[in-house]
């Protein structure tokens, strides 16, 4: 029998990849207009004049926002790059014995039951199992991961 695999949701990943974007892009914005906007080269010397030179050369709330907010959203980008890079290669696996998550190894023995009456309208369902005499539960969502229904079938064809 092959190996079935459920990757880490694609949409999820592409999520993480638009939201580091539009924050390096937020960020290069308001740098510019925060730090660049005085020189007159600039094209942005109107927006300058208008909140800092107008202003008695004192930098009002929306220059001290383009001027500080920068760093923040580097930090926020680099917050998804990281969530993207560890999240890229996140899968479950499921062979003839074992379901494997990122933090444990599921016997199929160990199985006391499947939880599936969410994943056709709510797209999770919980696994019950026993680890060293406690119980636990594990909930997968398709939302986190892709092809789960392919894995589902196959859990349930192991438990019967």
């Amino acid at each position: 029998m092959a190996v079935i695999e459920a990757p880490f949701s694609r949409y999820k990943l592409k999520n993480y990849l638009i939201v580091m974007w539009i924050l390096l892009g937020a960020a290069a914005m308001f740098a510019y207009d925060g730090y660049m906007s005085r020189y007159e080269w600039s094209g942005r010397y109107s927006f300058y004049k208008k909140h800092v030179v107008e202003n008695g050369g004192v930098p009002d709330s929306d220059m001290k926002f383009n001027r500080y907010s920068p760093p923040f959203l580097l930090a926020g980008a680099a917050v998804a790059a990281f969530f993207y890079v560890r999240s890229k290669n996140r899968k479950l696996t499921a062979d003839e014995t074992t379901l494997r998550t990122e933090t444990a190894a599921i016997p199929y023995e160990s199985i006391e039951s499947i939880d599936k009456t969410h994943f056709d309208k709510k797209g999770f369902f919980t696994i019950t199992y026993q680890e060293n005499g406690q119980v636990r539960q594990v909930t997968l969502s398709d939302r986190n991961y892709d092809n789960l229904g392919a894995l589902l079938d196959l859990l349930v064809s192991k438990l019967t």
